[in-house]
């Protein structure tokens, strides 16, 4: 299965096909795959887009703060299941916007616009399963959260897990076993009761009034995303922090690994960093090259002793 699920991985990385969702059977598939529909949740590897709305495009004069080539919507369409943003403060409307650190350098617009974005993409497309991953740079509450995803129509189809499927907190003692993967329902089980989007927010403590809003380091660990050189990819778990360097006791706990592998180039003179593209093809690669994308998940799949559930790259096509 490990073989299986990383070598759909590559072929959409290295297949960009935008008809892909609306050539599949809808009745027999999901997210694509007669045979996904069986799998829980987290018993395979979904595809994710690192800052899914920050596009270097024309609108932004191919902005270097730009992570992807191409919209949400066409990166769900080309087979992409976990969409992450930065959420912060626009400073004259006090509004709630996606932007790359600070809406000075790259701001795609409101919270609620870029959500309704991802909703309309879900209502033409029923068999799908999305995650939407939301670093919390504004530090917003649980309501005001909430209140973005209402705007965009949203709140009925997010997911809420039960207490069965909720993970052992990694700040909890390590006495509390690791769910198994039958915890978390199965893609069919989210079809069938139309909670079609899963939601992790960093950080967010408490999410009364949201229970769909799930705090990331609850259910997710993840390894370094700040990597320079081909040469940094690591495995080792980076956050949260009660688990650093122990992906046993993470795995233990019932997380799930996300795997970070992007590369930042850096003007060391100026203390700045943006996405890579001299390296893509390599960094993105099934094979070939320090820093490949086939090697990082073959070792940390090994390291784990289990596939990586997220893998989540820049300029994903």
């Amino acid at each position: 299965m490990l073989l299986y699920t990383l070598t759909a991985l590559f072929v959409l990385l290295s297949a960009f096909r935008t008809t892909l969702a609306q050539s599949t059977n809808s009745s027999t598939a999901c997210n694509n795959s007669p045979s996904l529909c069986n799998r829980a949740y987290n018993n395979f590897s979904h595809l994710g887009a690192h800052n899914s709305p920050f596009v270097r495009d024309e609108s932004n004069g191919y902005s270097l703060s730009g992570n992807q080539y191409f919209n949400s919507s066409t990166q769900l369409s080309a087979g992409v299941r976990l969409l992450t943003a930065q959420v912060q403060t626009e400073s004259d409307s006090g509004e709630l916007h996606v932007c790359h650190t600070s809406c000075a350098l790259l701001d795609a617009g409101k919270l609620s616009d870029w959500l309704g974005e991802v909703n309309s993409w879900l209502e033409d497309n029923p068999n799908d399963v999305v995650t939407v991953l939301l670093v919390n740079g504004a530090g917003a509450s649980a309501s005001e959260l909430a209140a973005e995803y209402e705007t965009a129509g949203i709140g009925d189809i997010a997911y809420t897990p039960t207490s069965s499927s909720s993970s052992s907190s990694a700040s909890s003692s390590a006495s509390t076993a690791a769910s198994s993967s039958s915890d978390w329902p199965t893609l069919q089980n989210l079809i069938d009761q139309g909670t079609r989007m899963v939601n992790f927010v960093a950080d967010l403590d408490d999410n009364s009034g949201a229970s769909y809003l799930l705090n990331q380091y609850d259910y997710v660990f993840e390894n370094d995303y700040d990597n320079v050189s081909p040469s940094d990819f690591s495995c080792e778990v980076s956050r949260p922090a009660s688990v650093a360097n122990n992906a046993q006791q993470a795995l233990y706990l019932g997380l799930m690994p996300l795997m970070n592998h992007f590369l930042y180039a850096e003007v060391a003179a100026f203390d700045i960093q943006y996405p890579n593209t001299s390296y893509i093809t390599t960094t993105n690669a099934p094979s070939g090259g320090t820093g490949n994308l086939g090697a990082s998940a073959s070792r940390c799949s090994s390291e784990y002793g289990r596939a990586p559930t997220f893998i989540v790259v820049d300029f994903f096509n």
